[in-house]
């Protein structure tokens, strides 16, 4: 019993841990993560998207904290029913994602391991057991070191978690588990393998006849049945091959100018995914950025969700001079994790992405 409690504790501890630390890299993902489960689609709370950042800085580093503590065996009674009350509630938004089809990422693991609804459902039930097996086995659980150092790391354990938060929120993710990361070529990462898997579909075609209606199921053909068609109802039930980026376009005046801008040599873009909540102090930095590329004779464009009247006056009320190509607003957030943020693309390939703070330490050398 005391083998398989240790064992226990180390594996709920360290997965707490790796989960917890892959959100804090990206706290800004999980908000938006946290937004769409608030949304009025799928929990109606809406009353909550404002507060979605802090939200998810908290249950992240607590997630992190509680990780450490198990490990540690630090205030076992705690740590333990902290653990029981958060796991169920990620059992629940799991459970609710999975069974309605509402949020087909869970955000469990950020963007560095994308996890199927069900398969976070049942990962979030084994937590769950093994967690109730620590909660019966308490007593075997031996702390490690002495009370002092147990404090000391998990006070340093703290420190370090605010201390990631803090740098994150003000540049980006240390680590980019996106598509868009720098090096990557957009239009490869949009391209679809030979022999990639196609998505398969079930036609249900309902016919009448004779007064006696008969559903004739297939994958696509036209059915031969002499009775008259009622309907027909598809339902994909193989996905097919999505490659990493298939959302991306940029489209101006109503024509898709991708294709063309991936070929442009150097180019430096400036993203801002909403106009309405975008961060106003950023275009200051921004601003002398454009300009100096400019002079610089670097093509300069701007990205945006907000409709082309609104970039325009944006624009114009705020001396940047761009023209903004429209892209999907959840793409844009996917692309970089500040709004305003910069991006440098050579030839359709990420070469430099950063956050307004650093707009300075653009590298405008060739």
């Amino acid at each position: 019993m005391r083998i398989a409690v240790g064992i226990c504790r180390i594996v709920v501890g360290v997965l707490f841990i790796i989960s917890g630390l892959i959100k804090l890299n990206d706290p800004v993902g999980f908000s938006f993560k946290l937004e769409e489960y608030f949304s009025a689609e799928v929990l109606n709370m809406e009353w909550l998207i404002p507060y979605a950042l802090l939200l998810a800085v908290i249950v992240v580093i607590a997630e992190v904290m509680l990780g450490v503590m198990i490990v540690l065996g630090y205030a076992v009674r705690l740590t333990l029913w902290s653990l029981l009350l958060m796991i169920v509630f990620f059992t629940f938004l799991t459970f609710y994602s999975a069974y309605f089809n509402k949020v087909t990422d869970c955000g469990c693991f950020g963007d560095a391991l994308k996890l199927t609804p069900w398969e976070s459902f049942w990962k979030d039930v084994i937590l769950l057991a093994l967690i109730l097996f620590l909660i019966y086995g308490r007593k075997y659980i031996q702390p490690f070191f002495t009370v002092n150092i147990r404090s000391i790391l998990v006070f340093a354990s703290l420190v370090g978690c605010l201390g990631l938060a803090y740098h994150v929120l003000e540049h980006l993710p240390v680590v980019d588990f996106r598509p868009y990361k720098i090096g990557a070529n957009i239009p490869e990462g949009m391209s679809i393998p030979p022999g990639a898997p196609e998505p398969v579909f079930e036609y249900r075609w309902l016919f009448t006849q004779n007064g006696e209606e008969e559903t004739v199921v297939t994958n696509g053909d036209y059915p031969s049945h002499p009775g008259e068609l009622l309907e027909v109802k598809t339902k994909e039930i193989q996905a097919g091959y999505e490659p990493p980026i298939h959302d991306f376009s940029m489209e101006r005046n109503g024509e898709d100018h991708t294709e063309q801008l991936m070929q442009v040599p150097r180019m430096l873009v400036i993203i801002a995914y909403n106009l309405e909540n975008t961060e106003m102090e950023g275009y200051y930095g921004v601003r002398q950025l454009v300009q100096q590329a400019r002079s610089k004779g670097v093509r300069v464009i701007g990205m945006s969700a907000s409709s082309q009247d609104e970039t325009t006056a944006f624009s114009q009320q705020n001396s940047l001079e761009l023209d903004f190509y429209f892209c999907d607003q959840t793409t844009l957030k996917t692309i970089v994790r500040s709004n305003p943020g910069i991006l440098e693309i050579r030839n359709g390939t990420i070469t430099q992405k950063l956050h307004w703070n650093d707009a300075a330490k653009f590298q405008l050398e060739p």
